[in-house]
């Protein structure tokens, strides 16, 4: 009989990742790449901005519009995805952002961008994290955190991908043909996948008496080849509801570490290239930099899904939101050229880790048969968090000429929100009993 080595599980690809679930992994990665999209703006704020005249407090406030119908169709986003499935939603959606997308290029006033990136954002939340989450959750189950770190990578993938060339077409033509290209192009690559690729799993999901003994839920069979896989067990009577979830610790304290996290990463998400060319780096090498972080995020999610699937979710958390907290202490140092290249590293893992760990822990509290709704309703910090980042760093911006103010508030935030992650416990009944 032969021993496996010390390590192997490491090497050897998980067995809930095969068949019909890998496909389905991979469709969802290619729809992902829908939210790399948003990216895009940044690197094409500097033309937009000169062709016609806006401040950047002007530019920066589509995010509060945008952000607000984001986050208030979140909480429909996951009562549709359990009950009509993620299949429908990221087929309308991908076709629908693609086009959205490219009609930036037609724009000639401020209202007519307000208009479409509001668009875009509602259109985003359908192939966003809660949808797909909620579907990769439930085709999997030992390498979870792995399936979702994969499927996470997309919009890393596009976001480096589309930063990039947006740049790049921007130098040789113009920022029209930039948008044109991207969502026309991203909207053929991303639909197919959605039509024939994802595929919802069968609502099958057991419901675990309390008490049941672990020994009993070992004989579940495995699924044949490319069909359908064992019924999720963690659909237990335990598992809190929407409701259940509001009156607990944890749930506050995901809010708040999730406002936090937006302030900073979709503040500098639409300020880095801007901080960059005011030192008079050139607008390509901006968004050069900008776009390795993203691409980072491959690598990251990726390596915090294995991590994830062998330490406490909690202590995952913690260590992704203490080297988000590195990264804010690295950004006051810039312009520092010695610590460009380190900021760059800390902050592309950091943010990019945060799509695997967040739904890791919010099923490692309440449980995961109502993963998508109390995700949905989390995320309404999406608003408060992604619209006030960027258009505090832009006024500060506009009224000193410098985004120092603005960085020391991203560091004092992060330092806050990494110390309330110590609050978070287990709320399941079963778990708060135990106790």
């Amino acid at each position: 009989m032969s021993r496996t080595a010390p390590g192997a599980s490491w090497l050897r690809w998980p067995d809930d990742l095969r068949g019909r679930a890998l496909w389905v992994v991979v469709g969802c990665l290619v729809c992902q790449m829908g939210l790399g999209y948003g990216y895009v703006f940044g690197p094409l704020a500097k033309p937009l901005l000169d062709e016609f005249g806006w401040s950047r407090a002007e530019y920066s406030g589509m995010r509060l519009p945008q952000l607000a119908l984001m986050a208030a169709v979140s909480p429909f986003v996951g009562v549709a995805s359990v009950r009509f499935g993620a299949r429908p939603i990221l087929i309308a959606s991908t076709g629908l952002l693609g086009l959205a997308f490219a009609a930036v290029a037609r724009i000639d006033a401020l209202w007519q961008l307000y208009l479409l990136v509001m668009l875009q954002g509602v259109l985003a939340q359908g192939l966003g994290d809660i949808s797909v989450g909620q579907v990769v959750s439930r085709w999997t189950r030992q390498s979870r955190g792995l399936a979702l770190g994969i499927v996470y990578t997309g919009s890393n993938l596009g976001g480096s991908l589309f930063s990039r060339v947006a740049a790049w077409l921007d130098a040789s033509d113009s920022w029209r043909t930039a948008f044109a290209a991207l969502g026309l192009g991203g909207a053929a690559l991303m639909l197919p996948c959605a039509l024939w690729l994802v595929r919802d799993r069968p609502a099958q999901l057991r419901v675990v008496a309390r008490g049941t003994p672990p020994a009993a839920l070992e004989g579940t069979p495995p699924a044949a080849p490319g069909g359908t896989p064992p019924a999720a067990l963690e659909g237990e009577a335990d598992d809190l509801d929407l409701r259940a979830a509001l009156r607990t610790r944890s749930f506050w304290v995901l809010g708040f570490s999730l406002f936090a996290f937006f302030f900073y990463f979709v503040g500098l998400l639409e300020h880095l290239v801007l901080f960059l060319t005011d030192g008079g780096m050139p607008l390509v090498e901006a968004a050069g930099h900008l776009s390795n972080a993203i691409a980072l995020g491959i690598a990251s999610k990726i390596g915090f899904g294995l991590l994830a699937d062998r330490m406490p979710p909690r202590a995952a958390m913690l260590l992704d939101y203490g080297l988000l907290a590195l990264s804010s202490l690295l950004l006051l140092a810039l312009p520092d050229a010695r610590l460009l290249w380190p900021f760059v590293a800390v902050w592309g893992i950091a943010t990019a880790a945060r799509d695997v760990v967040t739904p890791l822990m919010i099923v490692e509290c309440f449980g995961l048969r109502h993963l998508a709704p109390i995700y949905g309703a989390v995320m309404l910090a999406l608003l408060p968090g992604g619209g006030l980042g960027p258009l505090f760093a832009a006024t500060l911006h506009d009224r000193t000429g410098s985004y120092a103010g603005a960085f020391a508030v991203f560091a004092v935030l992060n330092a806050m929100s990494f110390a309330s992650l110590f609050l978070l416990r287990r709320e399941r009944r079963g778990a708060r009993a135990a106790a």
